[in-house]
């Protein structure tokens, strides 16, 4: 009887084990049994529920995974500093370094004030304060990753990753150190902190593209947004009332131009000249007016926002001299200068970014940081809009960007500009370049 109910129990057993339900637990136990051999300390599971969803926690540290971005590893950077798109830059390096170490970038303070040497005088801005954290890890997810400082479980055993600096410090000691820090033991510590110079001036290793997708997880807080909105349509609705009269419901295209001109520029530009032994840097205000006039395909009159410097707001010369047709206004002309006056310098010149990467026609200097952005976000725009490649410098195209500190033709228009998504570093918008990707 014994031997009977055990068989019994046997073919019950079988029975079950053949079971749909039954494989699948001894197929996960199979690979759990794998990993614990084959991977001991590259993968560990848990939970996230940021959005309800059962996720892998920790993620294999492998470049290019294909699982996303370790939550439980953080890489900590200095303080970000400088003008608006060198901030920009920076961030977005300090991103994709984040993403060679498999790590999540713990939040990083923006810089609202502009100080190139008094560091002690710049005002730190949270990342939050301008653009939507949650906005940015959801277009991003896989790719980088934002974190707070309060998801980290000890600080104090941190460990340090010193930039070095200097002729010696060449890009390819850079990337050794990075490479040696994505593995043990380095790997092991919850935080890695870099320390030394600015992200923007970290050498870099990563081509346009992924800069770009960086860059389109940026959006804006609504507070900015809508006061960058405010601005565009009053600068429409000028024009619609110089056309009309008086005011018209239908908004009329308008042109901006990054007007570089202020002294410090100037001075900087010569130098820059000096050094490259090139004249095609540099733009005098008149020559500036002159391109501008000279641009084929634009309806008069037009409305041309000027984005220049607040010292050049109460020189009423810029508005002098433009080509019939052409309605120059600024800030403090449009009666938009209360706006950008409640906020500080970081906060203007996102909206001014935005009043640009929207305009019809934007004209820009191609060695100013500020216009070598505007353009790359006006060249992923027409990309998406499904102009092709090989388009983008097709005199019909629409959303149109010119340089104009470099001569396009014998006719005096300036250069035809859009972004290379093809080079290998970004250092062409860092840094400026006379070629446009237009020639």
């Amino acid at each position: 009887m014994e031997v009977s109910s055990n068989g019994k129990r046997s073919i019950h057993c079988l029975r079950y084990l053949n079971s749909r339900i039954c494989k699948c637990i001894a197929i996960l136990l199979v690979l759990l049994i794998v990993r614990a051999i084959f991977f001991p300390s590259t993968l560990s599971f848990g939970w996230t529920d940021d959005h309800g969803l059962l996720l892998i926690r920790n993620l294999s540290p492998f470049h290019g995974s294909n699982f996303g971005i370790r939550i439980d590893k953080f890489l900590e950077v200095p303080q970000i500093v400088w003008g608006l798109n060198n901030q920009k830059i920076a961030f977005a390096r300090a991103c994709l370094t984040a993403r060679m170490l498999n790590r999540t970038l713990l939040m990083p303070s923006l810089s609202a004030s502009l100080f190139y040497k008094e560091v002690e005088r710049l005002e730190p801005i949270s990342f939050d304060k301008i653009f939507k954290f949650n906005e940015f890890n959801s277009r991003c997810n896989g790719f980088v990753r934002l974190g707070h400082y309060m998801d980290v479980s000890n600080r104090a055993k941190m460990i340090e990753l010193p930039k070095g600096s200097g002729r010696k410090w060449t890009i390819e000691r850079d990337f050794k150190q990075l490479k040696e820090y994505s593995k043990e033991p380095f790997d092991q510590s919850e935080v890695i902190r870099i320390v030394g110079k600015n992200p923007f001036l970290w050498h870099d290793h990563w081509p346009v593209k992924d800069y770009a997708r960086v860059f389109e997880c940026l959006v804006l807080v609504d507070e900015i947004a809508n006061e960058a909105d405010k601005v565009i349509s009053r600068i429409r609705e000028v024009g619609s009332e110089e056309v009309t009269g008086a005011k018209s419901a239908k908004l009329l295209p308008y042109v901006a131009v990054h007007m570089r001109i202020e002294i410090d520029w100037m001075i900087h530009c010569k130098k820059l000249e000096q050094r490259y032994n090139m004249n095609q840097i540099c733009s005098s205000k008149e020559e500036i007016m002159s391109r501008v006039g000279n641009i084929s395909g634009t309806n008069t009159p037009t409305v041309v926002y000027l984005a220049v410097a607040d010292s050049l707001l109460n020189d009423s010369s810029i508005l002098d001299g433009w080509k019939e047709g052409l309605l120059p206004f600024e800030k403090k002309k449009l009666g938009i200068d209360k706006i950008y006056k409640k906020y500080p310098y970081l906060i203007r010149s996102a909206i001014d970014y935005e009043v640009c990467l929207r305009a019809d026609v934007f004209v820009g200097n191609s060695f100013s940081t500020f216009s070598s952005l505007v353009v790359l976000g006006r060249t992923q725009k027409l990309m998406k809009a499904g102009v092709a490649v090989g388009e983008l410098c097709s005199r019909s195209v629409i959303w149109p960007s010119y340089a104009y500190n470099i001569l396009g033709d014998s006719e005096g228009r300036p250069q035809k500009w859009v972004a290379n998504m093809s080079d290998i570093s970004l250092q062409k918008i860092s840094y400026g370049s006379n070629d446009t990707s237009c020639r």
